[in-house]
């Protein structure tokens, strides 16, 4: 085949490949955009709220007042110094935006697109490093030959074998080409065909994965919906700087800059960075350890790490946290190293030191780092130089699920991931991943794609211990799983009917010129005087000949009817997976602050309670008006009501937090003493479901973590319910369980002296309380004794009234379990209370507890209790819908002895016991409630069923 008929078809397959592509980008963008088409331009969840308000605060006031920006509408009374504490990266891409692409948009509009286009960003990043890590290198080979011993199997058993195997397909069936199983020359056209093909289907998977959905989907615009794209990309440029293509060392050079910028842009975004830059720091090492590395790498590292560190210290969050926190010092350690071997390599190259003197120096110049090392380490860690780490990595690490932090515990997205977890958010891709992990490690292993194990290695540990994580496994998952597809798809269509090779013999990396394919018996051609030089190229297109493969048109079509046959056999899975991912995208697209449910005559109505009760506060209490309520509604009552807060979902000060809960779970009297001095009113989620009544054990297991002695033990389960539904003394009394029944319950009744309720929602999720008696002496102080860290700086906090000295003397400030710096006495005691008290399951016993006989409601009253006329958000429902979320088999046995209506119980949207089951992955108490006679196909009112919420 001529140069020029190879050049159209080249050109023709990079038109499909581009058009291909456009789909699934455009895919990728348009399944993010369910919850816009059916709410509107809403943000959605709780931080979104907070990174919308601080995007407009920046394109309003500019980046100088922004980066000082001290907000004291936020943790009242001490405030937030927001620029410092904040990473900017997710708003200054919006406003870049704003100001330079949509200038006729709103800062709205943008955070609410901005998650879909950065999914389809980050969908376009997976197809270049899928490509980039799925390229023919001259080096490539398999990762058996990469160890001691095993390279010797492989070397001398292994591959002879299937070299002799080849040879006898080959003459079995003249001009075959071992049915195109044998390994591609450099210059086969597969290298072209595969790369592509393995870059698209990667590209599909990964549009519409549901674990990259849950951070990307409209209205979402949280840090991770740019952070993926941020992520990708850095691991884009890093491999791409390894390529051996690269005949100067100043283009593998300026390649480690590039990846450092982007790395840069990740550290702006997310604090998901620490992952990032000890991945690359990880792969490095790899490549060092199994005999890898050469200048390239040196060059590339340590480009990316000096540039990228530099750039990442300008990030005022970050500050000097790459050269001080013990997250980051694996990736400082790795270029240090890299700097000593770099070292005795050119030691070796000077002298011409053979392998013995090369080991003696390497040996040595360790040794003596080392020292010197381990020396600096125990002056700095004596000093505190070191930054502690954090509750949520160290519960990366741990044995227990729990961090020993109740307030980090007490978030859902914190728990370790269960097994059903990776089918649930990766689905069938789960199936391919160890099949294309395979096809990587043992038929395309090169420097590039040996990231691919590093990562995948890292991202399966990390998701299964914190659920959140999952995320991470988005783009390995759909790489690996694409090559899987790809090379099939290449292998049995693309390669068996338009495949030609090169008649001239490759060259291989050291300029050596192969006269015969792998497999032939050959004699060794001398080296050519260029064997000296870095990975060097020299042929010329233009005197390259190529012909048609010699495989008989039989055998090309065997190979398609093959490939075609398990193409069929996989239809079903990727339309199932398609289907699976559009449902996902549907029902994670209900955003929480507005909800769809059904009334009893059948009509559907948008629930929108939250947003209404913030607009009632933004309407009818005064501008400095403070409002107390459970951290998690801090951000939307700032940023639709405009109104302070006592705390948010920043979670930075868990002394104040559990002063709140302490607040909200104390006797209605006790609550009132303090709260007179900190707000204004009192807001609770009510109305079912996931309400403050339902989180309200949490809030008080964190306030006895600073406020010891509130309770019994560590995990506060005399602060609750018995199995009945009964609350315990504790509970009855407390501030939160009368504000949310008043009214409602027999008997239970507000103090209006204290508390007089000013609002209630029009379907009741929200009920707002006036504090009566509030100090305004202890107000006025708040405002006029902020303390500031130097004359005329900005950096001013608040500081706490003197009314409340006596509450705060009681404080102990919650020692986390990795703050080894500090020199006050430990906690020990408390925290191993905790952990074993985590593992008794039982609720506060008590006389109220129900014997344990289970009855079966006959087939006329399970019908009764489904029909819509039942469907409500109660007390009840919250806690049934509590017992299976925490997976409490005994309580909800309990609860169901006393109450065989339980298991048939539907809330507001048509969802019962069997939903939630299904949703939390509640096998065996799917199991008990199937026996009981609940059904799998009943439909909510969306029309979902439980079944459909297995996968």
């Amino acid at each position: 085949m001529s140069k020029d008929s190879l050049t159209v078809v080249n050109a023709l397959l990079a038109v499909a490949f581009l058009q291909c592509l456009y789909y699934i980008a455009k895919e990728a963008y348009q399944i993010r955009l369910y919850a816009i088409e059916s709410y509107g331009r809403v943000i959605h969840e709780f931080d979104p709220w907070f990174n919308a308000r601080s995007t407009s605060y920046l394109y309003e006031h500019g980046w100088k007042a922004f980066s000082t920006w001290f907000d004291y509408m936020v943790w009242y009374p001490l405030g937030r110094p927001v620029g410092t504490t904040i990473y900017p990266g997710l708003q200054v891409t919006a406003v870049w935006i704003k100001n330079h692409i949509l200038s006729d948009w709103s800062i709205n509009d943008i955070c609410v697109f901005m998650p879909a286009w950065f999914g389809a960003a980050a969908t376009l990043a997976v197809t270049w490093l899928t490509y980039e890590c799925t390229r023919h290198r001259a080096s490539q080979g398999s990762i058996l030959s990469e160890f001691p011993l095993i390279r010797e199997v492989y070397k001398y058993i292994v591959v002879p074998l299937v070299r002799l195997g080849f040879d006898l397909l080959e003459k079995a069936v003249p001009s075959s080409s071992a049915w195109g199983l044998r390994p591609p020359t450099q210059n086969d056209q597969y290298n072209t065909f595969a790369p592509m093909a393995c870059a698209l289907s990667a590209a599909f998977i990964m549009s519409v994965i549901p674990a990259h959905l849950l951070r990307s989907i409209g209205g979402g615009y949280d840090n991770e919906s740019v952070a993926m794209t941020a992520m990708v990309l850095t691991f884009c440029c890093w491999t791409f700087s390894l390529r051996e293509d690269w005949n100067n060392l100043w283009i593998t050079t300026a390649l480690g800059l590039l990846t450092g910028v982007a790395y840069f842009y990740m550290v702006a975004a997310w604090g998901g960075y620490v992952f990032v830059v000890n991945m690359v720091a990880a792969h490095a090492g790899w490549l060092v350890l199994t005999g890898r590395y050469s200048q390239r790498l040196h060059r590339a590292y340590t480009a990316f790490y000096v540039f990228g560190t530099a750039l990442a210290t300008t990030v005022p969050v970050v500050g000097w946290t790459p050269l001080r926190s013990l997250e980051q010092m694996a990736p400082l350690i790795g270029f240090a190293s890299l700097q000593l071997i770099e070292f005795v390599e050119v030691q070796k190259r000077k002298h011409r030191w053979g392998v013995v003197q090369t080991w003696k120096a390497r040996v040595t110049v360790f040794m003596a780092a080392g020292v010197v090392a381990a020396g600096l380490a125990y002056l700095l860690l004596g000093q505190g130089y070191f930054g502690p780490i954090s509750s949520r990595v160290r519960g990366l690490f741990v044995k227990h699920t729990k961090t020993g932090n109740p307030l980090v515990d007490s978030v859902a997205e914190h728990q370790a991931a269960s097994e059903q977890a990776y089918f649930q958010y990766l689905h069938h891709v789960v199936k391919l991943i160890p099949y294309g992990l395979a096809m990587t490690l043992l038929f395309g292993y090169n420097d590039s794609s040996s990231f691919l194990l590093i990562y995948g290695i890292a991202a399966y540990y990390f998701s299964l211990k914190m659920v959140r994580l999952i995320l991470l496994t988005a783009p390995i998952a759909s790489m690996l799983g694409g090559i899987v597809v790809g090379r099939l798809f290449s292998w049995g269509i693309l390669s068996a009917l338009f495949a030609w090779t090169d008649t001239e013999p490759p060259i291989d990396k050291k300029g050596t010129k192969k006269s015969k394919p792998i497999g032939k018996n050959t004699k060794k051609d001398k080296k050519t005087d260029s064997s000296d030089k870095l990975d060097e190229k020299t042929e010329n297109l233009e005197t390259r000949n190529f012909q048609r493969s010699t495989m008989p048109w039989v055998l090309r079509g065997v190979r398609v009817a093959a490939a075609v046959y398990a193409m069929r056999l996989g239809k079903p899975y990727v339309e199932e997976f398609y289907k699976r991912s559009h449902d996902v995208a549907k029902s994670i697209s209900h955003p929480t602050i507005i909800q769809k449910a059904r009334t009893r005559d059948g009509e559907v109505v948008i629930v929108d309670d939250y947003r209404e009760a913030y607009k009632w506060l933004a309407q009818n209490t005064p501008e400095d008006a403070r409002i107390m309520a459970w951290w998690d509604y801090g951000y939307q009552i700032n940023g639709i009501a405009n109104r302070t807060t006592i705390a948010d979902g920043n979670t930075w000060n868990h002394e104040h937090i559990a002063l709140l809960g302490r607040i909200l779970t104390a006797p209605e009297k006790e609550a009132h003493r303090i709260a007179r001095h900190l707000a204004d009113y009192v807001l609770i989620w009510a109305g079912g479901g996931g309400d403050d009544l339902a989180k309200s054990p949490h809030l008080r297991r964190i306030a006895n973590s600073v406020y010891r002695g509130l309770c019994k033990e560590p995990t506060c389960r005399e602060f609750g319910f018995y199995s009945n539904r009964v609350p315990t003394d504790d509970m009855r009394e407390s501030l939160l369980y009368t504000l949310h029944s008043n009214g409602i319950n027999p008997g239970v009744v507000v103090d209006r002296n204290r508390f007089r309720e000013v609002y209630t929602s029009k379907y009741g999720k929200v009920r707002i309380y006036k504090i009566q008696s509030v100090s305004e002496e202890s107000k006025q102080w708040v405002l006029n004794n902020r303390v500031c860290d130097a004359p005329g700086s900005w950096f001013c906090p608040g500081r706490y009234p003197p009314a409340l000295e006596e509450i705060l003397a009681q404080k102990r400030d919650f020692a986390q379990l990795e703050d080894f710096n500090r020199k006050t006495e430990g906690d020990d005691d408390y925290t191993k209370d905790y952990f074993e008290n985590l593992n008794k399951k039982h609720r506060p016993e008590g006389s109220d507890a129900p014997k344990n006989t289970v009855k079966k409601l006959t087939a006329d009253a399970i019908e009764k209790y489904n029909d819509k006329e039942y469907w409500q958000n109660n007390e009840l429902t919250t806690l049934v819908w509590e017992l299976i979320s925490e997976g409490k088999m005994r309580e909800l046995y309990d609860l169901i002895a006393s109450n065989p209506a339980v298991p048939h119980l539907r809330s507001e949207d048509g969802r019962g016991p069997m939903w939630w089951a299904h949703e939390y992955k509640r096998e065996k108490i799917v199991e008990f409630l199937k026996r009981l006679g609940v059904s799998e196909d009943r439909e909510d009112v969306n029309g979902i069923t439980p079944l459909s919420m297995k996968n």
